[in-house]
């Protein structure tokens, strides 16, 4: 009988993996990797391993030991910490990314396209440029693309987003006088309604519910559903009645 046990748990061992989450910016999603074996910790910067190529990014946890039968797809891994070569790396693609926003904005004029250029976004092994822009129609941006990879000798992702992710990349105050959810803590936009402002009894005034980005604010909806038992999920919201934070004086 102990040995059918040890057999067991020696099995169970076998299944387990070690993982980190590793997070690539401020206010994104976490993603698992393999820990590798090596020694990491919260905080420490890592070269990881991903489908699009190599990228940076910061252990949010672990490492912990999961069954591997629960990542159907397997796991990339952490191929090191990230070492003074890769520091500068990450300076040389900021520089890159401000010249290539720049040369966009001239290029956008040139072919006269109806469209607001965001960010850009280089991968941290350069193989591709990634330029964020908003319109509200549909824009032919092939010649721009051609001409952007003429320029950089890379390949280009033309990515069109909305509103609010605009106000996610460039960031900015909200009128709690804190930085916007979005762009701090915010992995994922939620669902908000009006209903969930008049449920609090809120002014329904749309200067009052609506954030930097035109769209209702996020914080609606940390207060939706809570009660004494279910207190908010968030505890940084300007609508509750005891808030004590730094709220801007009034005009």
């Amino acid at each position: 009988m102990a040995r059918f046990l040890i057999a067991i748990l020696r099995s169970v061992e076998d299944m387990m993996i070690s993982v980190v989450g590793v997070r690539f910016k401020k206010a994104c999603k976490v993603y698992d990797f393999l820990s590798n074996n090596l020694e990491l910790k919260f905080g420490d910067m890592v070269v990881v391993e991903t489908e699009r190529g190599l990228g940076l990014g910061w252990v949010a946890y672990g490492p912990v030991d999961k069954d591997e039968s629960t990542y159907k797809e397997g796991l990339k891994k952490v191929i090191r910490r990230t070492d003074e070569n890769d520091i500068e790396r990450l300076e040389f693609n900021k520089e890159k990314e401000m010249e290539a926003f720049n040369i966009c904005l001239e290029k956008v004029k040139k072919y006269n396209l109806e469209m607001k250029l965001i960010g850009v976004e280089y991968l941290f092994d350069t193989s591709k440029a990634i330029f964020s822009f908003i319109s509200e129609n549909r824009v032919d941006f092939r010649e721009l693309v051609k001409d952007l990879a003429n320029e950089f000798h890379t390949r280009i992702e033309m990515r069109q987003v909305g509103v609010r992710d605009e106000t996610k990349i460039l960031g900015g105050i909200g009128p709690c006088g804190r930085e916007l959810c979005c762009s701090s803590f915010l992995t994922e936009f939620e669902t908000v309604t009006v209903k969930m402002a008049k449920e609090q009894n809120i002014n329904l005034n749309p200067a009052k519910i609506s954030g930097v980005c035109g769209r209702l604010m996020c914080c609606l909806s940390y207060e939706a559903d809570s009660d004494a038992d279910n207190p908010p999920r968030h505890n940084v919201c300007c609508h509750q009645n005891n808030y004590t934070g730094n709220l801007p004086s009034p005009a």
